[in-house]
């Protein structure tokens, strides 16, 4: 395929868009909220809970496939669509993030990187070109170039060391990938130094890469930061390519990438926090296990169509999740995740009437946010608690 994506519409109040991503596995519209699997499964649903939700597509993880169970098992058993039952499009990330901060890392050099694994310390030799053959394996209809993440912590000349590393293993990516059917993506890094930014877009952009990820962000580090890492990265990539940026997921963040051209977004935070109890809705998120539902007889949310609150009580949700019941985390996923692929639909029909900035406002009026102290010292916690253990990743 050569024609990856469709631009079909922009916004007149900001730089939002509409358009299309085409896989051999189905056509998607953009803007578009994608769900993580890592390990072939996004947590506590199937697929066709997912399908009945309308997820068109879904995210899974090189780096963990790879160690387990094998991406030689799941060549054997007809590659990832057929493995996890999906008939639908994947996504797969090369894993670079996962490598540099869950594994334990031995060495790396121009040629690839030697880890250990977090899950039994098995040694392991990754090179740009593997990377690719995996992919290619496991089948996935986009797949990610390996990059080099660098951490918040690292300094200025570490950062630009890694950002020139990730340019020549992306010519690299590029060089090895075969198969026409899959999209293969480049992906911007420079840490939060705008001029290396700037360097990174040019130089992938240069490549010609049939779409473009935003990496390195959504770590920990203030929002504002965040932003302003996009708004120079963004002038700099083509119009007529998807614009992807990665590891983010709450809806005032995808407001705001959606507000500045960013076409796709992931992230674990809607599955993640349904199984501690925090559901999404229109006036922010809540605590379903806090007292003052235990004897609520309507659904979490009234205005809500998805099966949980069709079928069941806020009281029912509550007492799952103080009786600790497995089933608990499967409704609670089924809600958020039906509330992200609504939000996103309303995203995009805002766009196509002309409103998007209306929609944004009125959303935001409406929407109470995570303070932004709690939220960086709630996300630095659960990165140092990922690196101990196999949360989602």
């Amino acid at each position: 395929m050569t024609n990856w994506f469709r631009l079909t519409k922009t916004a007149r109040d900001s730089a939002a868009r509409l358009g299309e991503l085409v896989t051999p596995h189905g056509t998607v519209p953009t803007p578009i909220f994608m769900p993580v699997g890592s390990q072939a499964t996004v947590k506590a649903v199937t697929a066709e809970h997912l399908k009945d939700i309308g997820i068109p597509l879904i995210l899974s993880n090189t780096y963990h496939l790879y160690l387990r169970p094998g991406i030689e098992i799941i060549q054997k058993l007809g590659g990832l669509h057929h493995f996890m039952n999906w008939d639908r499009i994947i996504l797969t990330d090369s894993g670079g993030f996962q490598i540099f901060s869950l594994a334990r890392l031995q060495a790396i050099n121009d040629e690839g990187v030697r880890f250990r694994s977090h899950i039994d310390g098995s040694e392991h030799f990754i090179t740009p070109e593997l990377a690719i053959q995996f992919q290619e394996v496991l089948g996935a209809d986009v797949i990610m170039a390996l990059d080099i993440c660098p951490s918040l912590q690292d300094k200025a000349e570490k950062v630009e060391e890694a950002t020139l590393r990730t340019h020549r293993w992306a010519e690299r990516c590029l060089r090895v990938h075969s198969r026409i059917d899959q999209a293969l993506f480049g992906i911007v890094q420079g840490g939060f130094v705008p001029e290396l930014r700037r360097q990174s877009a040019r130089y992938l952009v240069s490549l010609d890469f049939p779409g473009y990820a935003i990496g390195g962000l959504s770590l920990g580090e203030p929002k504002q930061s965040t932003q302003d890492m996009i708004d120079v990265t963004i002038p700099l990539l083509p119009e007529n390519r998807p614009r992807y940026l990665m590891g983010v997921g709450s809806p005032e963040d995808i407001l705001s990438g959606v507000s500045r051209g960013i076409d796709m977004f992931d992230s674990v935070l809607p599955t993640r926090v349904a199984r501690n109890g925090s559901l999404f809705t229109a006036r922010g998120r809540l605590n379903i296990r806090n007292a003052m539902w235990k004897e609520e007889s309507a659904p979490i949310d009234p205005t809500c169509n998805c099966y949980t609150c069709r079928h069941f009580s806020a009281a029912y949700l509550h007492h799952l999740f103080r009786a600790e019941e497995l089933l608990a985390y499967t409704l609670a996923t089924i809600h958020n995740l039906h509330f992200m692929h609504d939000f996103m639909g309303k995203v995009r029909e805002s766009i196509a009437e002309g409103g998007f900035g209306a929609f944004e406002e009125s959303f935001l009026a409406g929407y109470q946010t995570t303070d932004e102290k709690v939220r960086v010292a709630q996300k630095q916690k659960w990165l140092e608690k990922w690196k101990q253990s196999e949360i989602d990743a």
